[in-house]
């Protein structure tokens, strides 16, 4: 008995191939989308971890200082307490005009000594000779190749042991290099302590233990609100292919709401037989999620090198390694697309499960109850989103404002239906014809049918103009911001820092303003922290981005008696204009100001140049910012390539140096654009299945007008009208409810995510071409069945009469 009904349930997909095939297609869309965010995030994580086991800083808990670095003298004071630490000294080092992140260690006691001893036999490198004059390097083969053709002072050895852009030297060598002798980034805690040994809270109060896994994790913090942003669009195009999935499900539940009938009345339990739908469901759902999982490698596959240039130019933290199926998201996948299928056709069990034995098989008029249907659903709208509003006024952090922007994007989809019926009756009371009572009256009550497919436009297009808004308010600030910071005709960097000094004194001579740009790095609070040493001069009085100021802020500055640090850190730490910060031991300056410093993600501050000098001597004086008339410029140019014999590259003009930040930028948002363009075409996508899988039940209404003189070629545009009409009212609702999206995702997500607040830009062009995409859209997706409406048979629409449907 079950194998009969089971094949009488199942003999519906083949009489209504469309609907699998929109099923299929809906789920395996959402699963797709779902499965390459997972997939891109697994690969980036995968790819931090990596790193921080090459590094051998995984499984080792770190003492990390407060402020500044850890002085020599006392790391050699808990070696002779007995305690077996591992010193590192990490900075960025500058070869011509390629920077590489350097690593200095103890070849002697760090956890990479077997990796790198290895490399170094194998290399055919004399023995110690990594901790001799000139010193060598050890890095990956991509970044080994960089290297060499930056310099070829100090040898390298190769090794795929490293991660790539990262240069591990012995601590004398990266000490020269980095001109920090007596300091050290942070100490390795290595395994094997003698027990006994005083604590280290006694020996070294002002440092900070911080456990191997958390240590570890750094990178992966830093980009958590990356991929929680990635996961969010995932999440955002599973729910819009999820619409789609519902409104087949129930559309295939009604349509065998007769069959249903029969095999309760032939003895089949209803139990059963909302087991064999659930196991339709079950085997519909692996089918899609497994055609999804294909489709979702393919999209990571081609997104992943974008999402690697986003994460190395916002967190300094590219995905090394290409995509690999990983169990994680293949699971996560086909778990999403059996939850998300059940989760749809929920609604629809349910019913069937309350459905009486001698239920009617005709199908129900789907517009029976709508009123009531969407004051239900408005009221549902309500409650999620003053639930979001509740959750981000009484809690903080980037979930909170996650799960706001969930509850009002859920609650405005639940508000459509309502808001739409409401535009449609006024429409009707406005009709003076009959043509056009008709045509508000017949799309009210096709309203319950395209429901879920408006929902999902809606979605889509608000994702669109909150998210374009965004992009675009970040860019326009950041060309603004460009402007300010870049404010110097000229950078040049030198070789060297007596070719430096060389110059700057003749550029001097030459009546050139001439801006150092010197800078050193430390830690604060054990986080990165770079600190610019400036001259007074009128440039940063100008064109300087400050964002709160204490009065004559330059001033005091130039006299050293404050610091100016930027946004990201005065959030980060909770500091104001007139606070203490204190940057190392016995380096304390008062806040004068925040400046923005978008695109950072890192903490930032700028004193007084000699003020920096007397503390870091020996930082480089290679580069420089040069101000004079810009008619001046390529003369200018081509006499210091000439007299110092400076690489063409390592010449910058503000123009082409403004060119390439803007290019990094536009490349940043690439993953967003694509994501933004897959959601709108799934919402396009469910609109169309919408009125394919309603055209079966169009006949009946469109039969009577038929009959009255309206020819098939007008009952056809009347279709595409009333698709472009739908669409239409549901873009001018998404415009407000974009709006407030860009406002959370500026003034919300991007603080909490960035550390920086953007001000909010509005652009009614993007308004506008998203408007005439979303009606093309509709015509798009109506067109199709408008085609089989105008060649269709004048037989088929008089069987509705003979039918007495």
């Amino acid at each position: 008995m079950i194998r009969a009904a089971l094949g009488s349930i199942l003999s519906h997909w083949r009489r209504h191939p469309l609907q699998l095939a929109t099923l299929i297609a809906g789920l395996a869309l959402a699963t797709g989308l779902w499965s390459a965010v997972q997939a891109i995030n697994g690969e980036a994580r995968a790819s931090y971890a990596r790193a921080a086991q090459q590094l051998g800083t995984a499984g080792a808990d770190r003492l990390m200082p407060d402020s500044g670095g850890i002085a020599l003298r006392q790391y050699a004071a808990l070696r002779r307490a007995g305690w077996k630490l591992a010193p590192v000294l990490e900075g960025t080092v500058r070869f011509g005009r390629q920077s590489f992140d350097i690593m200095g260690v103890d070849l002697l006691s760090h956890p990479l000594v077997a990796d790198m001893a290895e490399a170094a036999e194998q290399d055919g490198a004399p023995p110690l000779d990594a901790l001799l004059a000139p010193g060598r390097f050890f890095a990956h083969p991509d970044t080994a190749a960089e290297l060499a053709a930056a310099q070829q002072q100090h040898p390298v050895t190769r090794t795929s042991a490293l991660p790539r852009g990262v240069l591990v030297a012995d601590l004398s060598l990266a000490s020269r290099l980095l001109k920090q002798p007596e300091a050290l980034s942070y100490l390795l805690v290595l395994p094997g302590q003698i027990p006994g040994l005083t604590p280290l809270a006694e020996l070294a109060p002002a440092l900070t233990r911080v456990a191997a896994q958390s240590a570890a994790a750094d990178t992966a913090r830093l980009t958590d609100s990356f991929h929680l942003n990635l996961t969010a669009f995932g999440l955002l195009s599973f729910a819009v292919g999820l619409f789609i999935v519902q409104g087949t499900i129930t559309l295939s539940l009604e349509q065998r709401r007769g069959l249903i009938r029969t095999l309760r009345g032939l003895g089949v339990p209803m139990q059963v037989l909302t087991g064999l739908f659930a196991a339709e469901l079950a085997i519909a759902a692996l089918i899609a999620g497994a055609a999804g999982l294909a489709g979702g490698y393919l999209v990571a596959a081609a997104l992943l090198p974008d999402v690697s240039a986003t994460l190395a130019g916002l967190y300094g933290a590219p995905v090394d390694g290409s995509l690999s199926l990983r169990p994680g998201w293949v699971l996560s996948g086909l778990a999403m697309a059996l939850g998300g299928t059940f989760l749809a056709g929920a609604q629809a069990l349910f019913a069937m499960w309350r459905m009486p034995l001698l239920a009617a098989p005709a199908t129900r008029a789907r517009g029976q109850q709508a009123g009531r249907t969407h004051l239900l659903s408005a009221a549902a709208g309500v409650v999620c989103i003053l639930a979001g509003i509740y959750v981000i006024n009484v809690f903080q952090g980037l979930v909170s404002g996650f799960v706001f922007l969930g509850g009002l994007m859920l609650g405005a989809a639940l508000m459509l239906p309502l808001l739409i019926s409401g535009g449609l009756r006024l429409g009707a009371r406005l009709a003076r014809r009959p043509y056009a009572e008709w045509l508000w009256a017949d799309t009210r009550a096709q309203l319950p049918g395209m429901s879920l497919a408006l929902m999902a436009l809606l979605l889509a297009l608000a994702t669109n103009i909150g998210v374009g808004t965004m992009v675009s308010s970040f860019r326009l600030t950041f060309v603004g911001w460009l402007d300010q910071r870049l404010a110097a005709e000229v950078y040049v960097t030198a070789g060297t820092d007596a070719q430096g000094a060389a110059l700057a004194d003749w550029l001097d001579g030459q009546g050139v303003t001439v801006l150092p740009i010197r800078r050193s790095d430390l830690r604060f609070k054990g986080a990165p922290l770079r600190i610019y040493g400036v001259v007074d001069d009128p440039t940063y009085r100008e064109h300087w981005p400050l964002l709160q100021a204490l009065p004559r802020v330059w001033d005091r500055v130039a006299a050293g008696e404050a610091v100016l640090i930027n946004e990201q850190l005065a959030r980060r730490h909770g500091l104001t204009p007139g606070g203490i910060l204190q940057l190392e031991p016995g380096w304390s300056l008062t806040i004068g100001g925040i400046y923005s410093d978008y695109g950072n993600p890192n903490g930032q501050a700028i004193a007084a140049l000699h003020q920096l000098l007397a503390r870091a001597p020996g930082i480089p004086n290679r580069q420089f910012g040069l101000r004079l008339p810009p008619d001046q410029v390529p003369d200018l140019i081509s006499t210091i390539r000439e007299r110092f014999e400076i690489p063409r590259e390592n010449i910058i003009d503000q123009a082409n140096l403004k060119a390439r930040s803007l290019a990094v930028f536009d490349r940043t948002f690439v993953v967003t654009a694509a994501l933004n363009l897959l959601t709108l075409g799934v919402a396009a996508f469910a609109m169309l299945t919408s009125l394919l899988t309603l055209w079966s039940q169009r006949l009946p209404q469109l039969a009577p007008v038929w009959a009255m003189g309206l020819s098939r070629r007008q009952l056809a545009a009347t279709e595409v009208l009333r698709s472009v009409l739908l669409a239409a009212i549901t873009a001018v609702l998404a415009l407000p409810l974009g709006l407030i999206l860009a406002w959370a995702l500026l003034a919300v997500i991007n603080v909490e995510a960035f550390g920086w607040k953007l001000p909010m830009h509005v652009f009614p062009g993007d308004w506008l071409r998203l408007f005439l995409l979303a009606l093309l859209a509709a015509m798009v997706a109506a067109a199709l069945p408008a085609r089989r409406l105008s060649r269709l048979d004048p037989s088929e629409l008089l069987k509705v009469f003979a039918n007495e449907r």
